[in-house]
């Protein structure tokens, strides 16, 4: 899967966390690539994806919760997030 390192809007990184989150829940792509995806997603698009300690508000929108709680428990894993701050 063919995954772009940088968005302009927050629409078009929504849209690719929803198809990578779908593409693993289908087993389409395994958990190794998913999660190199996501980390590389947030590394680069930090300011898009999180505003004030909390996913913004157009991911919330857009991604729905239970996605981003999958997001979520990767950037934790791999990074030192606090569990309370972004959903």
């Amino acid at each position: 899967m063919q995954i772009k390192q940088f968005y302009r809007t927050q629409r078009d990184l929504s849209k690719t966390l929803n198809l990578l989150v779908d593409s693993y829940w289908d087993e389409s792509i395994d958990e190794e690539e998913f999660i190199k995806h996501i980390k590389a997603i947030y590394e680069n698009n930090v300011e898009k994806m999180i505003k004030n300690n909390r996913f913004t508000t157009v991911l919330l929108q857009q991604s729905g919760k239970r996605r981003l709680t999958v997001v979520l428990k990767i950037l934790q894993s791999h990074f030192e997030m606090r569990k309370d701050l972004f959903l």
